[in-house]
């Protein structure tokens, strides 16, 4: 699925390969990712994309983006441009842009032929009718009243639909295939329903819209569709797909696709062939449009790419680069078998992307200061140090030192556990790339809280002295108090609190489960170049994690930072995991 997925045996390469081999669809290969534009994507979805842009790159095809807008009343504009600049973000561009309204005049002139033929009908049944109808699993269902209207009196009643002419809901077509299907999806399935709303695309133009299962094996086929790739709930929809391209035969009916043609559009239909795979599922995650929209809309959650969100704009936010959950969907595979993969997973291959490309700067979250009683008030100098301890590519910097200090307040304790290896009242630490520093002074305030700490620097154990290489057990970080920039940083956890927020088997909903302390702000200090870094830069803070400068807040002068992840994983360990 990326680069590198020639290496990958899926079994839908494998399909692939056999296809080519036989000289199938004359040895194409075209696939299409298509999103219904009424929410954001999220990272269930990165596998779809990666899937299919990856298949038709590696075989030298092509893969369209398509919106499936067939139902206006949930999409908008903002999820069609959403979705589109994260696909590209992800790493991918689409051979053409298509829409399935694009296709409106087709999906209509192919009802009108299933009508003609004898297999659709108006039916007048109610939603609630319909069902009652439909029959159950283990009982077939009852033919609607209106199943044997005449062809002239369907195709009239159609024609009265498109104009408009009956109210919502009171009447729908049907396909007219076999009401004692095992398969309940061929019990007389809507193809298309009364909606008098705007369509963001074709404004008022339409008041019939066509039902998915209809309308997406029609636009894979008018768009040369060879490998229609589908998540596992469509496998008993599969049947209901192939009927409507046998019934159409659309590559032998190009007056079917004429409007295509006047409007510009190059087609030429194919026989499409579904094929289905398992979904991306995360644990500590929620993948349902309607559950993320409700978090959205209920406050729970600062939007849509709100960093906690499992949404590709939220991950982006957080700091994810696009090779790591490219790297995460290659490594999980491509299966016919559902499962659910550790979120510790993903954050690995983040922290392995990240590791290679981040440069590392040095930060203090919780600040506490120590001041080094034995260098002058006004001691100023310039320390090099590498950006990059495995890479002298990134080259150096210069970070600034002087006598007072920020270090982090747990790397000092007075009375220290087993094991604590920093500083300690009488001890010693090593100051990163400094010296060796002893503990001499603990200042308290009124309230008998530490508040500063004062040592005295070794001037032997500098870089480059004769006692640089004496050894003391811990060395902490640091930044200069007096040059270090303030730097709002926000320390993001799991959204939820529970590996499966969608069980309700305890009577509780996802909702019930979000983690309190799943964001946390605190106010730190960073070395003074990264006041003035770009928007969605990446760093590792040393010794802290991985950070990115928020993409919308941060702004010159006042740096505000997202934690992507931390260095190692220790959630399972904080959970008793």
């Amino acid at each position: 699925m990326t680069d590198a997925s020639s290496a990958s045996n899926n079994f839908i390469r494998q399909i692939v390969l056999e296809d080519r081999a036989a000289g199938k669809h004359g040895g194409r290969v075209a696939t299409r990712f298509p999103p219904e534009p009424n929410g954001y994507l999220h990272l269930g979805h990165a596998k779809s994309i990666c899937l299919n842009f990856g298949i038709a790159r590696e075989f030298g095809g092509t893969c369209n983006l398509r919106f499936d807008d067939t139902n206006p009343t949930k999409e908008d504009l903002e999820y069609v441009e959403a979705i589109q600049a994260d696909v590209r973000w992800l790493g991918f561009d689409w051979h053409e842009l298509r829409h399935a309204s694009d296709y409106f005049e087709v999906f209509y002139l192919c009802a009108e032929k299933l009508i003609r033929d004898g297999k659709a009908y108006v039916c007048d049944l109610s939603a609630d009718e319909v069902r009652a109808y439909r029959g159950t699993l283990t009982e077939p269902g009852r033919d609607s009243p209106w199943r044997e209207r005449s062809v002239e009196e369907n195709l009239d009643l159609f024609r009265r639909m498109r104009a408009g002419e009956f109210a919502d809901g009171s009447r729908t077509l049907r396909a007219k295939i076999d009401m004692a299907s095992g398969n309940i999806n061929l019990r007389d399935p809507a193809l298309y329903r009364i909606r008098k709303v705007p369509h963001q695309n074709t404004g008022d133009a339409w008041c019939i819209y066509p039902m998915y299962d209809y309308a997406h094996c029609i636009s894979d086929a008018v768009e040369g569709i060879t490998h229609s790739l589908c998540t596992l709930e469509f496998e008993d929809h599969r049947p209901l797909y192939d009927w409507c391209l046998e019934q159409l035969d659309l590559p032998n009916h190009p007056e079917l696709t004429e409007p295509l043609r006047r409007a510009g559009l190059a087609c030429t239909p194919s026989r499409p062939q579904q094929i289905e795979f398992a979904r991306g599922n995360l644990d500590y995650t929620v993948m349902s449009k309607r559950k993320l929209m409700a978090l959205v809309q209920d406050g729970l959650v600062a939007g849509w790419d709100d960093p906690r969100m499992p949404t590709l704009s939220g991950a982006r936010r957080r700091g994810f680069p696009p090779a790591a959950i490219r790297l995460f969907w290659e490594r999980a595979g491509v299966t016919k078998q559902n499962s659910v993969i550790e979120f510790s997973v993903l954050e690995g291959c983040v922290r392995e992307v990240l590791d290679a490309t981040a440069p590392r700067r040095l930060a203090v979250l919780d600040p506490l200061k120590l001041v080094i009683d034995n260098l002058a008030d006004d001691h100023r100098e310039t320390l090099t140090f590498p950006n990059h301890p495995k890479n002298d590519g990134f080259g150096t910097r210069a970070v600034a030192f002087c006598r007072e200090l920020w270090i982090e307040r747990d790397d000092f304790r007075e009375v220290p556990p087993k094991g604590f290896h920093r500083l300690v009242p009488g001890g010693e630490v090593r100051l990163r790339g400094v010296g060796i520093v002893k503990c001499i002074d603990v200042v308290r305030d009124a309230s008998g809280a530490v508040v500063e700490l004062h040592g005295t620097l070794d001037p032997d154990t500098r870089p480059g002295r004769p006692g640089a290489e004496r050894k003391v057990k811990g060395t902490i970080h640091w930044v200069s108090a007096r040059d270090a920039v303030p730097a709002e940083v926000r320390l993001y956890d799991r959204l939820f609190t529970v590996p499966d927020p969608d069980d309700t088997s305890d009577g509780r909903s996802y909702s019930d489960h979000l983690n309190p302390q799943s964001l946390r702000t605190v106010t730190g200090y960073v070395e003074a170049s990264l006041a003035a870094i770009a928007p969605e830069s990446a760093f590792q803070f040393e010794r802290l994690g991985y950070f990115v400068a928020d993409r919308h807040d941060h702004a010159p002068g006042r740096p505000v930072f997202n934690r992507t992840v931390t260095l190692r994983d220790s959630y399972a360990k904080a959970v008793g995991g």
